[in-house]
């Protein structure tokens, strides 16, 4: 069966299914369990409306439980064995992993990445959005800073692995360096910076997001404040920082958050830029090294990523909740 028919039968048996569902837990919800022609009546129409938002959620809940948590469980029980899953460790597997040394380099790069690249992101994604809406071509500079949204992580990549090329006449950066006579190097070899050339790659993709959100949030603020700042005798300084980031507060919030959360997840790039050596390993990457080896500490390093991401997605979703 073609990919096509196989796309159009489960659209159909999807859609279907999910109407034939709510349609008969109706009818099994108001003339079976709780039928509305008896003496007790509206007692049983209001357990009807108690139960309904419940029948309502159920597929949602099982989906969830069997997608989300039974993984989750699935994968830590699966963490305390070796690779075969025939031997039980316990936290063997943990132990090993914290006491090696690659595995610290990779949680202290993580944590490089998260506190540099939603900084980086949301504050040039806030500048940008600023300047702007100040120009009469700020549309055709928004569309220009969102297109790198639209290549991958590892398109983008390739193209800041031309710009960082230790050839100069094909790197960038070592091309300059050759015209003014510096010999040239290799920046993904350079220990520790190598790791925030590699953060400016995401900082460069993300920043289009940052912007076109804070950009909206600065469009709706009220101008009778600024009116007044300005009445008042605020600068443009004092408008922008006294005025307009106390008010966006909360969405600047939500779009840190949810870059971190996107950066907590970053492999591709890495990957393609130097493969996790010269000491660029994180946690992702580290996972995957030990994917192909005699080991079960791949599973507990997933585990430790899941247990980092979920502070982040907790209080994204929570701030979020807050902007409505």
């Amino acid at each position: 069966m073609s990919p096509i028919v196989q796309g159009i039968l489960t659209i159909i048996i999807g859609v279907g299914g999910c109407i034939g569902y709510f349609y008969a837990s109706n009818i099994l919800l108001d003339r079976v369990i709780f039928p509305p022609k008896t003496d007790d009546q509206g007692r049983n129409i209001r357990r009807a409306t108690m139960v309904r938002p419940w029948l309502f959620l159920l597929p949602a809940i099982l989906a969830l439980g069997l997608y989300l948590v039974y993984p989750v469980v699935g994968s830590f029980l699966r963490s305390l064995y070796n690779r075969s899953g025939e031997e039980f460790v316990g936290l063997g597997n943990y132990v090993q992993m914290f006491s090696e040394h690659g595995f610290r380099v990779a949680l202290f790069n993580n944590f490089l990445w998260v506190v540099f690249v939603p900084a980086g992101a949301t504050f040039f994604g806030l500048l940008v959005a600023q300047l702007t809406d100040r120009l009469k071509w700020g549309n055709i500079a928004k569309s220009l800073i969102f297109m790198p949204m639209a290549i991958s992580f590892v398109g983008a990549s390739l193209i800041w692995k031309f710009v960082y090329a230790a050839d100069p006449d094909i790197g960038i950066i070592n091309a300059i360096r050759d015209y003014f006579g510096a010999a040239p190097v290799d920046p993904m070899q350079i220990p520790f910076w190598n790791n925030f050339f590699i953060m400016f790659i995401m900082v460069w993709m993300q920043t289009g997001f940052a912007m076109v959100i804070l950009s909206a949030a600065l469009r709706g603020i009220p101008e009778e404040t600024i009116e007044a700042a300005i009445i008042d005798g605020a600068n443009p300084f004092q408008i922008f920082f006294r005025i307009k980031v106390p008010q966006i507060a909360g969405t600047i919030v939500v779009v840190w958050t949810t870059i971190t959360f996107l950066t907590l997840k970053v492999f591709d790039i890495v990957y393609t830029m130097t493969g996790g050596n010269f000491d660029t390993e994180i946690l992702p990457s580290y996972m995957m090294d030990y994917m192909f080896r005699d080991d079960g500490r791949a599973t507990a390093v997933a585990f430790v990523i899941m247990v980092i991401v979920t502070p982040v997605m907790i209080w994204n979703i929570r701030q979020a909740r807050r902007e409505l």
